[in-house]
């Protein structure tokens, strides 16, 4: 069996007994792969990670910087209580349809929503309605610009808030300095101000599965 069979096989024994898959889940899969969206979504069990630690942070406000077709979505808004809130930016209209539709099916959609247009060009928008802190960010978009959604997280959250970067090993060329991929080097200069900026403090750690090989940081706001 090679390695990677065996990360899959463990993660599926995983996902099956501690995060099994209902209808909606699935219908949002097969509905995304119908639509041609990528599949690049997390894994069943990397999604009930992001609702534990988002109930384990009695989140009542989520922001999501990466929709693509809502199946992350919908593991967030499970976190939230009935009047909580969700928002989350997708850069592809036809990928929010399809998120849109998929939040709906789950009965989501009065708490959710998606907002289309380059995440860069959202924040300040989101910014300028002066809305309440929100407790939980997750960050799975473009990683050139990753060290910018860190900043816009930070301005938008609260002492205590959580944040989740997602893809950050990038199969191990996160450790080449002189890497010439975009990637990676915006995944380095976001790494570098989650150590370096007084107002966090946080870790990354290294996943193998069905995903292949990469990772995601986890840090907190500090006061």
């Amino acid at each position: 069996m090679s390695e990677s069979q065996l990360w899959n096989d463990v993660d599926d024994y995983f996902s099956t007994l501690l995060s099994p898959a209902d209808e909606t889940l699935a219908a949002a899969l097969r509905d995304s792969d119908a639509a041609g969206l990528p599949p690049i979504n997390v894994a069943p069990n990397q999604g009930k990670l992001l609702q534990l630690l988002a109930q384990i942070q009695g989140a009542r406000r989520i922001l999501e910087i990466g929709t693509l077709g809502g199946y992350s979505t919908i593991w967030l808004g499970r976190a939230l209580p009935a009047d909580g809130r969700l928002i989350t930016f997708e850069y592809e209209a036809m990928h929010a349809e399809v998120a849109r539709r998929n939040l709906a099916r789950a009965g989501l959609d009065k708490i959710s929503e998606v907002r289309v247009g380059p995440a860069l060009e959202s924040l300040p928008k989101l910014a300028e309605e002066n809305p309440e802190p929100f407790d939980f960010v997750f960050i799975d978009a473009d990683k050139v610009n990753n060290p910018h959604y860190i900043e816009w997280a930070l301005k938008l959250t609260r002492p205590g808030s959580v944040i989740v970067l997602d893809n950050v090993a990038r199969e191990g060329r996160v450790v080449d300095a002189g890497s010439p991929d975009p990637s990676v080097r915006g995944t380095r200069s976001a790494l570098e101000l989650i150590a370096s900026h007084p107002k966090l403090s946080g870790t990354a750690i290294q996943t193998v599965g069905s995903k292949g090989y990469d990772g995601f940081a986890l840090a907190r706001v500090l006061p």
